[in-house]
């Protein structure tokens, strides 16, 4: 069984195939969103989702969210003492999702088709490919997110030849694709984005509005009433659209502080983040060659675009309204599962050709010359430019620059700036040439790139017609199978929860959380409801436990307010 899975930096999703379309599986506790967030105790054992988010506010240093946007970088996450990078931590998502799969299909999930932003560059993608074989997934192939949205808005069915424009603003990263249906091939025909850019950004600008209204310091709160603030902020900017303004309340040092914050104040405050919107906007229209009047439907993907800020922002640039009709937060995960089905030559699927493109120039380093007799080196050399269509091959004849020369380094390199050394390094490989002149011996450098973002490097001496090639997948961005089965031996120690017991984890940990957030009579309420539900786990009595689960839940649905 193939599945279709969206990784996102907030929220994640699986998603496959059925008869009717694809459909989205519900996690161990019956929703369709886990969060994507990891918990790792003294103990070794490991929550994933919603209990683990519940456990930030009881035990902020056991926790870690939003890795996503560190994927592919160097950046250790510290939980309990323990260190992870952001793909270890990933892959215990997608072993939730794929447990969750198993579960509810009743059989084995083997492989599956992952979304990356499409702005995500070889490193990051790499890494999100090693999460998945981490988790014990296949993953021969990721599709884009806006790919997987246009595919899930029902394109692979239609039949009218349309230009979209894909808005996919996340939890942490920003893509805008611009999309070309025509009969059935659906071409990628540009991307823009930012990978450091998302809801969580917009939570932020709440968060501050408030320590300034409220006349308090972020410095000066402890790391759980850090943690309080982020997620009575999440819940301010989630209603805000609703409402014309909305009030934050944080138990702090004993005392609760208040403040309230009206639309248009908050509205004014995103004007920075809403102004980074527009460049990708405008970037990927213009590599397009396209204007907005050139384009016949705006969809909207990722649960940010729900924001009222976003949404009156949007309407106001493109000057109409966007397609809303599916559910933002679903739309890449059923996407993926379609692409899924394509794999798996499904026939309810009618075969649509998807192209994409490279989102970021490949290239090499070059000596120039800028004067005559004068050579600067480390320059950029683009061989296949940022958004070209791929599969794509190109080649560039490069020369001697030195008499006598013996041996050309080609260093495979990846971005957009002029420099070599602000791009980022990939590999590199060394052909031999015959002595001669500078100028006289050249060589051929070609690069061909694939849907799966594999590149070949290949270097042809021009004068002898010596062949040299490499299959490129980056520095650092491909484990063996042995060393995915040692880093799964090393992290063996880890337990992962079972899944029968996740409901009574996570109301006991929001409860533990509610009750040191209160004072009073609330806390003493709290108490009883506690011990009650305790006894009863104790007792082991499962009708016992889940009518005093039942009754527990729904105090902390009436008392969890801000």
């Amino acid at each position: 069984m193939i599945v279709g899975i969206d990784l996102g930096t907030t929220n994640s999703l699986v998603a496959y195939f059925t008869e009717e379309g694809p459909k989205i599986i519900p996690n161990r506790l019956g929703k369709n969103i886990t969060p994507s967030v990891v918990s790792v105790d003294e103990e070794g054992n490991v929550y994933v989702g919603e209990t683990a988010r519940e456990r930030m506010s009881l035990y902020p240093d056991s926790v870690a969210m939003t890795f996503k946007r560190s994927m592919g970088t160097d950046r250790d996450y510290v939980l309990s003492g323990k260190k992870f990078k952001a793909e270890e931590l990933s892959a215990m998502v997608l072993r939730a999702l794929k447990e969750d799969a198993e579960s509810y299909l009743g059989e084995e999930v083997t492989e599956a088709v992952i979304s990356v932003p499409a702005y995500f560059d070889d490193k990051r993608r790499k890494a999100t490919k090693r999460a998945g074989e981490l988790a014990g997934l296949k993953v021969e192939r990721m599709i884009s997110e806006p790919t997987a949205a246009a595919v899930a808005y029902g394109l692979y069915d239609k039949t009218k030849d349309t230009r979209f424009l894909v808005f996919d603003l996340g939890g942490g990263t920003f893509d805008v694709s611009i999309l070309e249906l025509y009969h059935n091939i659906l071409e990628v025909r540009a991307v823009a984005g930012d990978n450091y850019l998302g809801g969580e950004d917009f939570t932020q600008v709440m968060e501050k509005l408030f320590l300034q209204k409220a006349k308090l310091q972020l410095q000066n709160l402890s790391e759980k009433e850090q943690v309080r603030l982020r997620r009575n902020a999440e819940k301010a900017k989630c209603t805000i659209s609703e409402k014309e303004k909305v009030t934050i309340s944080l138990l702090c040092k004993e005392e609760t502080k208040e403040a309230e914050i009206t639309y248009k104040e908050y509205a004014d405050a995103c004007e920075d983040l809403l102004m980074k919107i527009r460049e990708p906007v405008k970037k990927s229209l213009a590599d397009a060659g396209l204007k907005l009047g050139d384009i016949d439907e705006i969809l909207l993907i990722g649960g940010a675009t729900r924001l009222g800020v976003v949404r009156d922002f949007l309407i106001h640039l493109f000057r109409k309204f966007p397609d809303t009709t599916l559910n933002p937060d679903e739309t890449v995960a059923l996407g993926a599962a379609i692409q899924a089905a394509m794999k798996e030559r499904r026939e309810e699927v009618k075969e649509v050709i998807l192209t994409d493109v490279c989102s970021f120039t490949l290239g090499t380093e070059v000596v120039v010359e800028y004067e005559e007799g004068k050579f600067e080196d480390g320059r950029f050399c683009p061989i296949i430019e940022r958004n070209t269509v791929i599969p794509a091959s190109h080649t560039e004849r490069l020369y001697t620059v030195r008499d006598n020369q013996e041996k050309v380094r080609v260093r495979v390199l990846q971005g957009e700036s002029r420099f070599a050394k602000n791009n980022l390094y990939l590999g590199e490989m060394e052909i031999k040439v015959p002595k001669a002149p500078k100028g006289q011996e050249s060589i051929d450098v070609t690069y061909t790139y694939d849907i799966n973002s594999l590149l070949e490097v290949e270097v042809k001496v021009v004068s002898t017609g010596v062949t040299q090639k490499m299959i490129i997948k980056g520095q650092d961005n491909q484990m063996t199978d042995e060393e995915i089965a040692k880093r799964m031996e090393e992290l063996a120690y880890l337990k992962i929860q079972p899944r029968d017991y996740e409901e009574n984890r996570l109301v006991l940990l929001r409860a533990e959380r509610m009750y040191e957030e209160s004072l009073g009579e609330r806390r003493q309420k709290l108490d009883r409801y506690i011990t009650a539900f305790e006894a009863a786990l104790k007792r082991g009595e499962h009708d016992e436990i889940r009518e005093l689960r039942e009754e527990l839940n729904d105090f902390l649905e009436e008392e969890d307010e801000y």
